[in-house]
């Protein structure tokens, strides 16, 4: 079994962000190999000024990754920025809870080398996605609904 060695950061405002343990819960899920990671919830500044110097994009993103090893055993950060992810949930009628569900899930692929910039790369790591959030509870992140909450 796959060990996850797991530290959180709140450096957000947000009062509405998840608990340490749901956050864990969403990371283990989707252990691919054993994995210390550092998840840290930010706000817009923050976010874009990582964005800007890592990606050279000027805008807060909703979710950073920041590998430091590979396999065997992976290290990295993640980076969830809290205003982001509500507007993001709220224009996509979907539970907050369930959007920071996808955005770990979505972050701890990233650490384990999957991306989305190919198509084939794209469809094989949506699907992991929606496979590992439906084990969780969560419906498929990439259905819009006029409902979800």
């Amino acid at each position: 079994m796959q060990q996850l060695d797991f530290t959180i950061q709140i450096a957000s405002k947000r009062s509405n962000v998840p608990a340490k343990t749901q956050f864990k819960k969403w990371a283990k899920a989707a252990l691919r190999v054993d994995t210390e990671v550092t998840i840290r919830i930010v706000d817009a500044q923050e976010a874009l000024e990582l964005n800007s110097t890592y990606r050279g994009k000027d805008y807060a993103t909703n979710v950073l990754t920041f590998s430091l090893t590979e396999a065997p055993h992976l290290m990295g950060d993640i980076i969830i920025c809290a205003p982001v992810v509500e507007a993001e949930a709220e224009a996509q009628n979907k539970s907050l809870e369930a959007h920071y569900a996808h955005l770990t899930v979505h972050g701890m692929l990233h650490l384990c080398g999957f991306d989305h910039e190919i198509e084939p790369q794209a469809e094989l790591m949506e699907s992991l996605e929606i496979t590992i959030l439906q084990k969780l509870g969560y419906a498929n992140p990439y259905l819009i609904t006029e409902d979800a909450n």
